[in-house]
């Protein structure tokens, strides 16, 4: 692993280097991007960079450059080759008083480098009574408020799945903790729409750039019986669902196993530093 925090390569990445302070560690007020890496360099990096800036400027920090963080990215890249690798960017509030009001000080940009294993063809998920608020001020915005996140994939974990999928308020499918969902109807690709509260994933739009999907709000029970579902992610690509609940899919089937297999042939097109 390695570490880059506000402009300095750390020597030892896992000593205390964020104040007690952080505003993005009091009370969550701090975006991230994940970023795959391949052969050592980045994927989709100015997508994710982009998408960045947007959390950012959706959740009110103010002062990012993103020549820094491309900085960053460059130095803990160039510290350790990756094969196959995770390029977590996060922005903080920086120094603040403790509570929710932010304070003066610039804000804390770190980013940190480390291996990944390869995830699996398929997968098991469940879906969670808890619902997304589709409504919600920071619908939509990568932001590190996880913790709903994280009690619900703990129960995915507990229930043998490795994803959770969250309904909206309307009863519609939104989410995974970190993945966007397709599912197959009747041959039809179909994912949510943005107005459902989900997360502007950069592979989900690279699948339906490259692949094609119709975007559609439908409830939890159309996805329930759909042919198909795969789920997609910086750390997943396009990855079968091979149990929803307690039904059992063939998985992969044939839409995800060629979306998969465009995906593969696409790729290479988005990997450097410049992409």
């Amino acid at each position: 692993m390695r570490a880059w925090i506000n402009g300095q390569l750390l020597s030892d990445p896992t000593a205390p280097a964020v104040p007690v302070t952080d505003h993005g560690l009091t009370v969550g007020d701090a975006v991230f991007e994940a970023v795959k890496v391949v052969d050592g360099q980045p994927f989709a990096l100015r997508r994710h960079l982009d998408r960045l800036e947007r959390s950012a400027a959706g959740l009110g920090l103010e002062g990012l450059e993103l020549d820094d963080v491309r900085r960053g990215v460059a130095a803990v890249l160039g510290e350790e080759h990756l094969a196959l690798g995770r390029l977590r960017i996060t922005v903080t509030g920086g120094n603040a008083p403790l509570g929710s009001g932010r304070g003066t000080d610039p804000l804390n940009v770190i980013v940190v480098a480390s291996p990944m294993a390869p995830a699996a063809a398929t997968t098991s998920v469940i879906t969670v009574p808890w619902p997304r608020n589709e409504r919600a001020a920071l619908a939509g915005l990568k932001t590190t408020s996880y913790a709903e996140n994280v009690v619900a994939l703990a129960a995915a974990q507990k229930a043998g799945a490795t994803e959770a999928v969250f309904a909206n308020l309307a009863g519609h499918l939104c989410e995974g903790t970190g993945t966007n969902v397709f599912y197959v109807v009747e041959g039809e690709l179909r994912t949510p729409t943005l107005a459902s509260g989900c997360l502007a994933g950069v592979t989900r739009a690279l699948v339906i750039e490259w692949f094609g999907a119709t975007e559609v709000d439908e409830p939890l029970e159309v996805v329930a019986g759909a042919d198909e579902i795969f789920l997609a992610s910086t750390t997943r690509d396009v990855q079968g669902v091979h149990r929803w609940d307690e039904r059992e899919l063939p998985a992969p089937g044939p839409v995800t196993q060629a979306a998969a297999a465009t995906w593969r042939e696409r790729e290479p097109e988005l990997i450097g530093f410049d992409r």
